[in-house]
């Protein structure tokens, strides 16, 4: 599958300040029926809408980038039932289901009397993989502060869990057999393991460029790894191809 045809897509890690440990991210469990990451512990997100790139071009700014972080806010509420990058916000968690079912988020806004506040997303990372057998997405990874008491609720359909859980606490039941994570998620947590808060990790993204992030295969030491590149913030890069989950 070329650039040309990769399917834009965003996803959004919402972050909660705790008191005594490190922030704790919104975790998703998909679906094992899901026909991509069935199964896979992820961060909340989807595939870019035709009515996302319709809302952008109401906004100043760049299209593509105004419509990811749309598709962010919109699939974060569908998905989890949390609004991040509304404002009010709180009339809008009744109108969740209704945006799920189709309905248009711009009429949906007005009828809550809500607008977007899209420079609430802060740009982290966007990835495109190839070689892979799976429908290839192009993904923008963005930053978002929880709202102040938000409590996810599952969709009942793509999902069948979500839950707050600090990066090494996701990692670590990986590790132990209790969940998966694909690839680019494994690699974005042990990124975001290494903040301390949100305005760390905010500190962080704004410090590396936004670059294109399209995982190699390679040989080292008579071992084929999975790699990406050294100077993006991560603090590994490379895996064992045969540990990897690529889905």
């Amino acid at each position: 599958m070329t650039d040309e045809q990769a399917i834009p897509a965003a996803t959004v890690i919402v972050m909660r300040e705790t008191p005594d440990g490190p922030p704790e991210l919104l975790m998703v469990e998909r679906a094992r029926a899901m026909s991509f990451a069935g199964g896979a512990l992820v961060f909340p997100g989807g595939r870019v809408d035709p009515g996302d790139f319709v809302l952008a071009g109401l906004h100043a700014g760049d299209v593509e980038e105004n419509a990811a972080r749309i598709a962010a806010i919109r699939e974060t509420l569908e998905e989890a039932g949390v609004a991040i990058g509304l404002d009010p916000a709180g009339e809008v968690l009744a109108l969740r289901q209704r945006l799920y079912a189709g309905e248009p988020m711009g009429e949906l806004l007005g009828e809550a009397g809500a607008a977007l506040a899209l420079d609430r997303l802060v740009p982290f990372a966007r990835w495109l993989p190839r070689g892979v057998h799976h429908k290839v997405f192009d993904t923008r990874f963005y930053l978002a502060r929880a709202p102040e008491g938000a409590e996810p609720q599952v969709d009942g359909n793509e999902n069948v869990r979500v839950f707050w859980a600090s990066a090494r606490a996701v990692l670590d039941a990986a590790d132990r057999g209790e969940a998966h994570i694909i690839f680019p998620t494994r690699r974005n947590l042990d990124r975001l393991a290494l903040f301390a808060s949100y305005d760390d990790a905010v500190a962080d993204a704004r410090a590396h460029p936004i670059r294109t992030v399209t995982p190699w295969i390679e040989e080292r030491d008579g071992e084929r790894h999975l790699c990406i590149p050294d100077d993006l913030g991560y603090p590994i890069t490379t895996q064992p191809l045969d540990q990897a989950i690529r889905m």
